[in-house]
């Protein structure tokens, strides 16, 4: 396992880590704290499923894999800083935005990092990699899920919400780390579609 796949795993298990302190409470927070329903939660989680989606498809149409550094890095920033626009968050409509937030950082982020990653995959070793990134990504996120309840009940939203801000912003400062010469390995598949793709 190359470096590159090491400090994408290791973000991504902080990244995680840091969305799993949150999601066992967002519905209570947005019932509770900014007094939604619970078809506000259900209005929520489709935000941010539907904006990633569409964008997700969006980028990878138009993805050149010599964006995908700058690709990964700003996605990740924008899921990142999500908790913080939770923590400011007065009203449910607020929490819209911050999801509309969340689901275009995914967007951005996710087809540049499956190539990124998949890229710089061993041969031979493929689900092995693929096996180890899941494991510590659910990992982390099961962990946190715990405490995130266990916090936000002892000692409230804010604190976990911050928490899990600086948790996932580690996680983006990580992918900073990447070198150049792993940026540049490409798929077979992406060097085909880079050559027969249509320039205006």
């Amino acid at each position: 396992m190359n470096r590159t796949l090491k400090l994408l795993i290791a973000s991504d298990s902080l990244v995680f880590s840091g969305i799993g302190l949150i999601s066992p409470i967002l519905a209570i927070f947005i019932t509770g704290s900014l007094q939604g329903t619970l078809t506000a939660v259900g209005i929520a989680t489709a935000i941010f499923l539907i904006v990633r989606v569409i964008l997700q498809l969006i980028f990878s149409k138009v993805f050149n894999p010599k964006d995908r550094f700058w690709m990964v890095v700003c996605g990740t920033f924008m899921i990142a800083i999500v908790p913080f626009i939770y923590l400011s968050c007065n009203s449910v409509g607020h929490l819209y935005l911050a999801q509309v937030v969340y689901g275009a950082g995914a967007g951005l982020a996710w087809p540049a990092w499956f190539s990124l990653f998949a890229s710089n995959l061993t041969k031979g070793r493929e689900g092995t990699e693929w096996s180890v990134y899941s494991a510590f990504v659910a990992g982390g996120t099961g962990a946190t899920a715990y405490f995130g309840s266990l916090l936000a009940e002892k000692i409230g939203f804010n604190f976990v919400f911050v928490l899990a801000g600086c948790i996932s912003i580690a996680g983006m400062i990580i992918l900073l780390g990447l070198q150049k010469e792993n940026l540049k390995k490409i798929l077979p598949s992406e060097i085909f579609v880079a050559k027969h793709k249509p320039h205006n």
